[in-house]
């Protein structure tokens, strides 16, 4: 059982948390521009994996912990102040856990850093590179005292990146962020805030399911995500994905061939029948025109949809919601559900 929380940290927890658009609560989001997102591990192209994170130990003390990870053990500080964050997921963590990253990645090079995070909060973070192609020397300048990320984006470079600082690698991402969250909690010193993030999140998702109508009215309501991509078949999420992980926790239905474990299912526009479901969120990643959206959307078998019929198709952020793997990106993914089913 997580140990209770105290004033201070819950106080010190709130400060940080309402700059990064505050879990806990239920107003309506500023929308996230969708360029620049990725998939469940942050590449467009590539399967969300199912493994988690390492577990994390050492004390709790005011000197150096060791922290166990996904490959091997690493020294870190006391309490980090000076975080580099190598995928969205971290920087998510490092944002959310109430401190300003030092440095960061992005989607692409010269890219901004994702729109759903507060530009106050990452105003003197320094960008290092893309993701998955990060500069050594632009992280080495900024002297971290901790840099976290995980084996599918930096693995290769994990070497380079400990003669530097104390690198926390996990697994991956997309459904295991919030082991993940723990991770990067451990490694940073910040477990109580983490704490904290969790029971806010679980409380607002016990609210969404009551404004909702209750568990069974959202188990018998089928909801799916689909993603139309530039360039690529459109896919339908399943549940080893970032987004499938918060449809289960709410409790929601699933279409028959979406509920099952995996990434996604890809569809023709000749196939537009497996996207059948009461409810549709969907996102574009790219040029909308280089991908099948306009073929699918046009399309009578697109219209014959129970969803498309009733008027339940809603278009979400794609950089919110492919991008926005943590405590921060999941309250504001369930604020749009709220709007959009329960208004």
């Amino acid at each position: 059982m997580p140990r209770p929380l105290s004033r201070r940290a819950a106080l010190g927890l709130a400060a940080g948390l309402t700059p990064g658009l505050a879990l806990a609560a239920c107003g309506p989001n500023s929308p996230a521009p969708s360029a620049g997102s990725t998939g469940a591990t942050g590449e467009p192209g590539a399967p969300g994996g199912s493994g988690g994170s390492s577990g994390s130990s050492g004390s709790s003390g005011a000197g150096p912990r060791t922290v166990r990870h996904a490959r091997g053990e690493s020294t870190v500080p006391a309490r980090a102040t000076r975080v580099v964050a190598l995928d969205t997921d971290a920087l998510d963590s490092v944002v959310t856990l109430g401190l300003t990253p030092v440095g960061a990645t992005t989607v692409t090079e010269g890219a901004p850093f994702p729109a759903y995070l507060p530009a106050e909060r990452l105003a003197t973070t320094k960008a290092v590179g893309a993701i998955g192609q990060p500069n050594l020397e632009a992280i080495a300048a900024l002297r971290p005292d901790l840099i976290l990320s995980n084996q599918v984006r930096d693995d290769k470079r994990y070497d380079e990146l400990t003669k530097i600082a104390p690198t926390v690698l996990s697994k991956t991402t997309g459904p295991t962020w919030k082991e993940n969250v723990r991770l990067h909690a451990e490694a940073m010193g910040r477990q109580a805030e983490a704490e904290a993030a969790d029971a806010a999140y679980r409380t607002k998702a016990r609210d969404l399911v009551t404004a909702l109508g209750g568990p069974a009215k959202a188990a018998a309501t089928r909801v799916e995500m689909a993603r139309f991509l530039a360039g690529a078949p459109t896919r339908l999420y399943l549940n080893d994905t970032f987004v499938g992980s918060l449809f289960k926790d709410l409790g929601l239905g699933r279409p028959a061939n979406q509920d099952k474990p995996g990434f996604s299912v890809e569809i023709s526009p000749e196939q537009v029948d497996q996207a059948a479901a009461d409810v549709i969120f969907y996102s574009v990643y790219g040029d909308a025109a280089k991908s099948d959206q306009g073929r699918i959307t046009d399309g009578a078998l697109w219209k014959s949809l129970d969803a498309v019929r009733t008027g339940r198709v809603f278009r979400v952020d794609d950089s919110l919601w492919m991008l926005g793997i943590g405590y921060t990106g999941a309250g504001l993914i369930l604020d749009q559900i709220r709007k959009h089913l329960a208004p």
